[in-house]
């Protein structure tokens, strides 16, 4: 293999062994200042945003173990989304700047070694940030246990009546 291939394969398989997600994207009309835009937004959450050539990408995933790519998921210009903690951030992110540029389309996602199609990555987008589902959790706990606490109250102050 030539060594410009060589380096090439290389700086994408560091890309992607910096998160444990990847996200694929068509980027063909997005410009140099939206390029700018985005990633501004993406360094927020530590994540970036970098263009690669299909060919590098496939060789790089596989030889880092993620699942196969569709062809059609490396049909055209392709840029990847890697980096930072929190996926489902990323994924709001690029839902956001679509619906404001209607430029970035997203191609697929994998997420723990799992392919991810448009839809789901959107849908997770969707999701309530991870604060806010911990709290609608614990929430839903306690609300639970108040509810027992008071029917189990309610059981012995019905039981102590008749012996008052």
């Amino acid at each position: 293999m030539r060594a410009e291939k060589q380096y090439l394969i290389s700086e994408v398989e560091s890309h992607l062994k910096k998160s444990d997600y990847v996200i694929l994207a068509n980027f063909s009309k997005v410009t140099v200042s939206d390029v700018a835009e985005l990633r501004t937004n993406l360094a927020a959450e530590k994540a970036e945003f970098h263009v690669v050539k299909n060919s590098s990408l496939r060789v790089a995933a596989k030889a880092l173990g993620l699942p196969e790519f569709e062809a059609s998921s490396l049909a055209g210009p392709t840029a990847i989304l890697v980096g930072g903690k929190n996926p489902a951030a990323v994924a709001k992110i690029l839902k956001q700047f679509f619906e404001k540029k209607q430029k970035l389309e997203v191609k697929v996602g994998i997420l723990e070694k799992k392919i991810f199609s448009a839809a789901e990555l959107t849908a997770i987008a969707d999701l309530p940030p991870f604060d806010v589902l911990r709290s609608q959790f614990l929430s839903l706990l306690t609300s639970n246990a108040a509810a027992f606490v008071r029917v189990l109250d309610a059981k012995v102050k019905k039981e102590e009546q008749p012996a008052a």
